[in-house]
């Protein structure tokens, strides 16, 4: 336990807080059980690391992570009554997924360590954990997106620009400092390289597939206990929907050339969903928030497209999947019967320079919008799609 002390404190030393996400602020850090889920590599390690160096009493805080060794001959509760034996007030566990049996052991600590805060953080597939213990009356949950574009160009440029709601961007209220740089420039490069935290450390296209490769291989068949050859078919899947994205469901023939059964596809494509590799654009049902059936699969997001694609993604599917990727954060986007996306109410249809108000003439133009890639400013319905990314 001595060895995963010095690791703690080593790892808060040394953590940058120069730049804190703004969702750390919106968390309940004083909840006794604080769930922390996203996709592999948005940031959720840094977020806890921050948040105990700038708030946390480090004496009384440990932070672990869930695949550490010590975990092949020790229980998460052993360590848990240790540590709270120990004056320890705060455990933090990261990447829980990988411990077997995790949701039942972090029920015991909850009941039987009052005194203990927990924080962990797992990648977003445990929302499909069965079978362990119920922790929905007892934790407080939180999902990490990537970073939008305005948290790229916070941590990029060293700017404090901030969020706005879906109407103010509507009303065309976005402030960008015009005078230090052009948006469209920084948008070509976030659209490439900066979804994830981790562009700033080089060869993010290679670190991405890692990071991809590691989801399909091992956090996805580890938390499904697949077999070998069903990882393999998954992974075939995704190299299939990125290929082809955005991606009109043919299941009879995904089956086929997979060689799974009708009731396995979904399963899968739900797996690579929750683990943040596929985003699902489906329809609303009777003017209601319910949704049914899927008209489209995208890649999770834009830098996903360059690190999978065999060739240059093709612009108007980037167009779409940023989007999508935005508005499906904080708000309710589904497919819409006569343009590219619903999104609270709202129609947009998404395109280039010549894109125009056709395709949505019939709707009131109040509530509908064209959204161009290549225009900086808003001109009447016309949004740049660049601003859609400071929703948040």
């Amino acid at each position: 336990m001595e060895k995963l002390y010095a690791t703690s404190r080593e790892l808060i030393a040394r953590i940058d807080t120069g730049y804190v996400r703004d969702i750390h602020e919106k968390i309940n850090w004083d909840s006794r059980l604080v769930a922390i889920l996203g996709p592999r590599g948005t940031g959720k390690t840094t977020l806890m690391l921050q948040h105990i160096r700038l708030h946390d009493n480090t004496p009384e805080t440990l932070y672990v992570t869930a695949d550490d060794f010590y975990f092949t001959i020790h229980r998460l509760e052993e360590l848990a009554h240790r540590f709270m034996l120990q004056g320890g007030k705060h455990l933090y566990i990261d990447e829980i997924h990988k411990y077997k049996g995790w949701s039942t052991e972090i029920k015991n600590i909850y009941d039987k360590m009052p005194d203990l805060h927990i924080v962990y953080s797992g990648s977003s597939i445990l929302d499909l954990e069965k079978g362990g213990a119920d922790l929905s009356r007892r934790k407080l949950e939180y999902v990490l997106p990537g970073l939008s574009f305005r948290e790229y160009l916070n941590i990029s440029c060293g700017w404090k620009l901030r969020s706005y709601t879906l109407e103010e961007i509507l009303a065309g209220k976005v402030e960008f400092p015009y005078s230090e740089a052009r948006p469209l420039q920084l948008f070509s490069e976030y659209l490439r390289e900066g979804y994830y935290p981790f562009f700033r450390e080089g060869d993010y296209l290679m670190r991405l597939q890692g990071v991809i490769k590691q989801i399909v291989e091992d956090d996805i068949p580890k938390f499904a206990e697949m077999e070998v050859a069903s990882a393999q078919k998954l992974k075939k899947l995704l190299y299939m929907l990125a290929q082809s994205v955005p991606f009109k469901p043919n299941n009879s023939k995904l089956e086929r050339d997979l060689g799974i059964s009708r009731n396995t596809l979904p399963t899968y494509m739900l797996y690579l969903e929750k683990a943040g590799l596929i985003g699902i654009l489906r329809e609303k049902v009777s003017g209601i928030k319910l949704l049914e059936k899927i008209e489209k699969i995208y890649l999770n997001n834009t830098n996903e497209a360059y690190a999978l694609s065999e060739t240059t993604p093709d612009i108007g599917t980037i167009r779409e999947t940023v989007f999508f990727a935005w508005m499906r954060v904080g708000n309710f986007i589904s497919s819409s019967p006569v343009s590219d996306f619903e999104v609270d109410g709202y129609t947009f249809e998404v395109g280039g320079r010549n894109k125009t108000r056709k395709q949505i003439s019939t709707l009131p133009i109040e509530k509908s919008f064209v959204v161009k890639d290549d225009v900086e400013y808003v001109y009447q319905n016309t949004i740049p799609l660049w601003m859609f990314g400071f929703v948040y």
